[in-house]
């Protein structure tokens, strides 16, 4: 049994597989170029920052993600690898304030695109509530008492959780086989990507 003190929190890398990703991947190399921080395994709550509308990249911040719609739905053919980390108590309640934080101010912020220079010549490049997916991820550990790199959070990549020993992998391979998504959630998922392509159920 599950020691009542400890605490499981989910990091989901993923890469959607667009023209932006493969670039991304062919110059860092690595498997994923997204990250979110995630509060259950079924992937009911997960927050990053990324775009905002699935079709235009460049309008991005803060977002509470949602597998069944928005940019997963858009590219359903995400591939993903979900990571868990076990922490105390006192740690995840820290770091579920740090959410409920950025929750509350959430228009303020926006996407530190600046930032990603910053990784490639590496040198961190900090904006007042600018952020990208993994800088974002990491500063939320960090406020939590969890600093799990010898790097700013502006230098940390989601190959970074990839790497990290104290991450534990869950799952690897397309985000829409997941197996504890909700089923009746992606069978209408499902039946619209059918419709949309001219095939109906009788």
């Amino acid at each position: 049994m599950k020691d009542r003190k400890i605490k499981t929190v989910y990091v989901l890398l993923t890469d959607t597989g667009t023209l932006l990703t493969k670039i991304i991947k062919w110059y860092t190399n690595a498997p994923y170029n997204h990250v979110s921080i995630v509060f259950d395994e079924e992937l009911n709550e997960i927050y990053s920052f990324g775009r905002k509308y699935p079709r235009n990249p460049l309008i991005a911040g803060y977002i509470r993600e949602d597998v069944y719609i928005g940019t997963y739905r858009y590219f359903y053919n995400t591939r993903c690898q979900l990571l868990r980390i076990d922490i105390s108590r006192e740690e995840y309640i820290r770091i579920k304030k740090v959410i409920q934080s950025f929750n509350k101010n959430k228009d303020i912020y926006s996407y530190n695109l600046l930032g990603l220079i910053g990784v490639a010549i590496h040198h961190p490049i900090n904006q007042r509530n600018k952020y990208f997916c993994s800088q974002f991820v990491s500063e939320v550990f960090e406020k939590s008492g969890l600093k799990l790199w010898d790097l700013p959070p502006a230098l940390v990549t989601p190959n970074e959780f990839l790497m990290h020993p104290r991450f534990e992998s869950v799952y690897e391979g397309r985000l829409y086989d997941y197996p504890l998504l909700d089923k009746n959630s992606l069978y209408a998922f499902q039946v619209n990507q059918f419709h949309k392509r001219g095939v109906t159920y009788e």
